[in-house]
């Protein structure tokens, strides 16, 4: 797990522009603290930080091997789970390895077999190859997008990064968003390329970019398809089991500290349990870690979204599978911390509107830390076995737009509410919504004579593993990586996510109940509370001295006249939310007041030009 960066330009020397590559590359220091590199050869410059998961001593970065015709060079972010495997078949083929990293395997491996080494892979990645041979950039990303990567061609290459903030310490970089990043930003939808600044894309998942004196292409080497699925309930059942086995036993090999993360729900505590069933084959315990806050679990008040605290669920898991167990306990005056959201905007270049969900993800991070570089997340199980609300919910299977919207204004209320009355026409956010919402669900393929049911059933699966979970993704990624923390997440193995969505839904909800299959899977190595609890999203603060806070801080940016931020967000709507009580903030209140702050936060930090007509 690293941080990569690159600039190609084939009309200079890339040589003369060191001290700018080191600027990109420094961007990338916090995912990837332990080391650094930097290689230039002509048109083509290399950055490197480096997180050691693997091969401590042999994983240096930028790796370039000395091939008939010229060098190819690479740097690459990521782990590759086959590689044990892949390296064995690439011995046999004659090649000689000098290290026993994944990163040798995977440029070795591009020496075999070209672009298409990108299907062999197992993993989550992104890399990019300097072909020195036919003057070519390769860039590669993992199917799920599980690894951030973005590009930004110029007049005469490319510009790369692992994150835009790598890209925007190159001077050719403008810090230009319009009002299409603006909606992305606030439509809680990932559009596959889109990288919210102006002239910038990200690498696709399941995509190979490559560049050259002609241009930049992009192809697909992976997508989601649609295939007959001929496994009754109970071979369905086992070979979930058998698959997530085998993910967890790649996923817990490295050669740095690992734990779980586990929030007592039914996807990580069935991830803990193998990985603690797996490790306990060798004699080892497995650590896990839950975030919690002061006062939370005696405290508690039931809601739709969540009817039962996860503390007495985590204590259950962790004494049923014998982990050695830690609660990160967190109190509103961290939450609500300036830094923290100054860390965490610092962390996803962009005004993300998360609020105490992204600020405690990244404090739970920053104290896992301390004791371990890796940890298994049980991430994407809802969008992959169907475990959210929606997919129940008769309204959000019937709407014409992304399902977990209808949800989500349900709950948290609207963004356009706080929003001036100028940049909420501007935006048109019913329209965009209207329009990618088309697009995506043209891309479903349907099965000769399935149910109207069971394909209408079929595109909410595949929006949310297209559209939603990458959202999801990006946020763990930017939180983890902000603090050097490696986060795999098992339930993104292509193999699992390709078998259950070919699943049908009567299979995937069999017993009428979410996540079916993952539940019978596991159930002998679960709690009987775990089995029988009802889907709990990641956890919220419900301490109203969080709201007070945060009525504090908003009253500092209305006291600051003329402040950019009040072009977006509606000073009259704000002054109305200080003055509210703190019992009557409900929780849409307190995201209005968390999306101002990160709004003006976020244009203090990166003042970035706003073309909003």
């Amino acid at each position: 797990m690293c941080g990569i960066t690159g600039w190609i330009s084939y009309q200079r020397d890339l040589a003369t522009q060191r001290p700018v590559v080191d600027a990109m590359t420094e961007t990338m220091s916090c995912r990837g603290p332990d080391d650094r590199g930097t290689w230039i050869s002509g048109p083509a410059a290399l950055g490197h930080r480096r997180l050691a998961i693997i091969d401590l001593p042999g994983g240096r970065q930028p790796m370039s091997i000395d091939a008939e015709g010229g060098t190819v060079a690479m740097v690459y972010s990521g782990e590759t789970y086959n590689f044990t495997e892949l390296r064995a078949e690439l011995v046999g083929r004659g090649h000689h390895f000098t290290t026993d990293s994944d990163t040798e395997v995977v440029l070795r491996g591009y020496l075999e077999w070209g672009e298409d080494v990108a299907t062999r892979l197992n993993g989550m990645y992104a890399f990019a190859i300097w072909d020195d041979r036919v003057s070519r950039l390769v860039m590669i990303r993992d199917r799920m997008g599980i690894k951030p990567f973005y590009y930004q061609p110029t007049a005469d290459g490319v510009l790369f990064g692992s994150e835009p903030k790598a890209i925007l310490a190159n001077p050719l970089a403008e810090r230009t968003v319009s009002l299409d990043g603006m909606r992305e930003l606030l439509v809680l939808v990932k559009t596959p390329g889109h990288a919210f600044w102006d002239n910038m894309r990200e690498v696709e998942p399941g995509t190979v970019v490559t560049v050259d004196r002609g241009g930049v292409r992009a192809r697909p080497y992976w997508s989601l398809e649609t295939r007959p699925h001929t496994d009754d309930r109970q071979a369905t059942i086992a070979h979930v089991r058998t698959l997530l086995e085998d993910i967890v036993r790649r996923q817990l090999v490295a050669d740095v500290p690992r734990c779980t993360l586990l929030s007592g729900g039914l996807d990580s505590s069935a991830m803990t349990a193998l990985a603690a069933r797996r490790l306990g084959e060798s004699g080892e315990t497995v650590r896990s870690f839950a975030v919690d806050f002061v006062g939370q679990a005696e405290n508690f008040v039931a809601d739709e979204l969540r009817l039962t605290p996860d503390t007495p669920y985590v204590h259950d898991v962790a004494r049923t599978s014998g982990t050695e167990h830690q609660d990160i306990v967190l109190d509103s005056d961290q939450l609500a911390d300036p830094a923290v959201r100054s860390q965490v905007i610092r962390a996803r270049d962009v005004p993300a509107g998360f609020g105490d969900l992204d600020a405690s993800l990244y404090l739970l991070f920053k104290a896992i830390r301390e004791h371990s570089t890796v940890a298994l997340s049980g991430e994407s199980a809802d969008e992959v076995f169907g475990g959210y609300l929606q997919f129940f919910d008769p309204d959000a299977r019937a709407c014409t737009t992304f399902p977990w919207l209808t949800s989500f204004a349900r709950h948290f209320g609207d963004d356009e509410s706080v929003l001036t009355e100028e940049f909420a026409r501007s935006l048109d956010l019913d329209g965009y919504v209207r329009d990618t919402y088309a697009t995506a669900s043209a891309e479903v393929q349907r099965l000769p004579g399935e149910s109207d049911f069971e394909f209408r059933m079929r595109t909410l699966c595949y929006l949310h593993l297209t559209r939603f979970v990458r959202v999801l993704l990006d946020r763990k990624d930017r939180a983890s990586m902000a603090v050097g923390l490696e986060v795999r997440v098992p339930f993104c193995d292509h193999r699992l996510v390709e078998y259950v969505y070919n699943a049908p839904w009567a299979l995937k909800s069999f017993d009428g109940r979410e996540k079916s299959l993952l539940r019978e899977a596991t159930a002998d190595v679960l709690p009987r509370s775990v089995y029988d609890r009802v889907k709990s999203p990641y956890p919220s603060t419900q301490d109203p001295a969080y709201a007070v806070a945060l009525q504090g801080h908003v009253k500092e940016v209305l006291s600051r006249p003329g402040h950019p931020v009040f072009d977006l967000i509606s000073r009259k709507r704000m002054e109305q939310l200080v003055r509210i009580d703190t019992p009557q903030i409900m929780q849409a209140s307190r995201r209005g007041l968390e999306r101002t702050l990160d709004l003006a936060l976020w244009l203090d930090m990166y003042k970035p030009t706003l073309k909003l007509a």
